[in-house]
């Protein structure tokens, strides 16, 4: 048979790369229910704590209550609601761009600003360590793709002074989803322009978490529309919710409401969603005490971390990678915490290059001190970690 399934999915857990779900029957706390019992999580991207939080939940059954489940159709037949347009605009002003538009998820919005910006005449630069959705959507778009060094604006620039491309557009994370690390964005905008190229940032992992008001890391940048023309951010990590939103000019937005594929054939995001999601915006903007325990956390973990010389990657994000190398000591260091009571999952190729395989470690500010420094004594029994 052409198709041998087993055989595959048997290589693949014999290399140590085999993903397995596990069902949560508690909300999205620190502290949560398995089927085998209770664990201290540290794996989650609720960076604020707003998931589970009783005003989001409230003003996701009012929305059911005024607007029923389901949005029942696309935004542009009968789907977009007064409550997806308050979203948007709410939105907008939140990073400081005229317009904001919503995508079921992050993955689709990658998809649809690539494919509808970009042709076979285009190129496209794009970091090595981008996240897989912008990949794919670099490789979907059909535009020549460039991948320069992670975090290398000279090699981006040498890239851009040989491509002679009509349109060309950098793509970058702001936050690395597994570094943990900030993209060096005021140094690719200046080489962007430079190169007479657009810059996208997706700040999925920044915003909700860096920048005044927890606008991101383009707005901790203190770059605005002219040095990062397109920006995208997610709705499910510090927001807790679900979905994702583009922001750019009046132009971007109606050139993505009119070409944009993940935008115009896919059914619009609940309508009560939306109004959660609104309530989890205001407080992102208006409860800095969040962003600053978090950071506060991120620095007592860190602190700890250093005293017992754990590999840890340079981070200052709430993503804080240890770095096992090989796919096995990941899944052990896991095992070795899960016994303890902790949940860090390992992260194992292709997520993150061969050799690089972690426990991808994250603070969020649902946790507490005491919480860290009970992860910190666990890590501290590691086994095989010098």
């Amino acid at each position: 048979m052409s198709f041998d399934l087993e055989a595959s999915l048997a290589a693949r857990r014999a290399a140590g790369l085999y993903r397995e779900r596990r069902i949560a029957r508690s909300p999205q706390v620190p502290l949560r229910q398995f089927a085998d019992g209770e664990r201290l999580t540290f794996c989650s991207n609720d960076y604020l704590g707003l998931a589970n939080h009783p005003a989001v939940s409230a003003a996701l059954v009012r929305g059911a209550q005024r607007w029923g489940v389901g949005a029942g159709a696309s935004h542009l037949l009968a789907g977009h609601t007064a409550a997806h347009h308050a979203l948007e605009e709410e939105l907008a002003e939140a990073v400081g761009r005229p317009r904001a538009l919503l995508f079921s998820t992050g993955y689709m919005a990658n998809l649809g600003v690539l494919g509808a910006l970009l042709d076979r005449r285009s190129a496209v630069f794009s970091d090595r360590l981008n996240h897989a959705s912008l990949i794919d959507a670099a490789r979907l778009s059909q535009a020549q793709v460039a991948v320069y060094r992670h975090a290398d604006p000279q090699h981006l620039a040498e890239l851009l002074a040989a491509d002679g491309a009509p349109r060309r557009l950098v793509i970058t994370d702001g936050v690395f989803s597994m570094d943990g690390d900030l993209a060096p964005l005021a140094d690719l905008a200046m080489r962007a322009r430079q190169g007479d190229a657009w810059l996208m940032v997706d700040d999925a992992h920044g915003f909700g978490v860096l920048g005044p008001g927890g606008a991101g890391s383009v707005a901790q940048a203190g770059l605005d529309i002219d040095a990062v023309p397109v920006l995208m951010g997610t709705l499910g990590k510090a927001l807790g919710c679900f979905g994702a939103f583009v922001a750019g000019s009046e132009a971007l937005i109606e050139t993505l409401i009119q070409h944009a594929r993940s935008y115009i054939y896919t059914t619009a995001l609940p309508p009560a969603l939306a109004e959660a999601t609104r309530e989890a915006l205001r407080r992102a903007r208006t409860e800095s005490w969040r962003r600053e325990k978090v950071m506060a956390l991120v620095a007592r973990f860190r602190a700890g971390a250093g005293q017992l010389g754990l590999p840890l990657l340079e981070s200052t994000t709430p993503i804080q990678p240890l770095i096992a190398g090989s796919a096995q000591r990941a899944l052990a260091w896991s095992a070795h915490l899960e016994q303890r009571g902790l949940l860090v999952p390992a992260v194992r190729p292709p997520t993150v290059p061969d050799g690089t395989a972690r426990l991808r470690i994250v603070l969020t500010a649902a946790h507490e001190e005491a919480q860290v420094d009970r992860l910190l004594n666990a890590l501290a029994s590691l086994p095989d970690r010098t």
